[in-house]
């Protein structure tokens, strides 16, 4: 019998220290209920997809799971094809904050930077 070593399977995005901090600051004061923050790609904008990320407070069945060590970060099941491979960054200046994504399955970006195409 030959055996067949398994082995974990790579996340679809990977976090930096900053993003996972930024999850951190998130959950300390998330809403009662919430289990963890989640990214999706709904469509919207110019472009045709835009990143979404919103408080969750159930697992879904498709969804990916990252534990993180400040919570669960979920990337939305019907969006994984369009994120694996990206790097999820959290960036801040005197002028703004936000998550910031390199994703090497866009093709393209609006003027604007709040949408991508696939």
């Amino acid at each position: 019998m030959t055996e067949t070593k398994s082995r974990a399977r790579p996340a679809a995005v990977l976090l930096t220290k900053a993003a996972e901090q930024r999850i951190t600051d998130l959950m300390a004061k998330a809403p009662a209920g919430s289990i963890g923050v989640k990214l999706s790609t709904p469509r919207r904008g110019c472009s045709g997809l835009a990143y979404s990320v919103d408080y969750v407070t159930a697992d879904a069945p498709f969804d990916e799971k990252i534990v993180t060590p400040g919570g669960n970060f979920y990337i939305d099941g019907a969006s994984v094809l369009y994120l694996v491979g990206s790097t999820m960054d959290w960036r801040e200046d005197d002028f703004s904050a936000g998550f910031v994504f390199e994703n090497p399955n866009a093709k393209g970006a609006c003027g604007c930077g709040e949408s991508f195409m696939v």
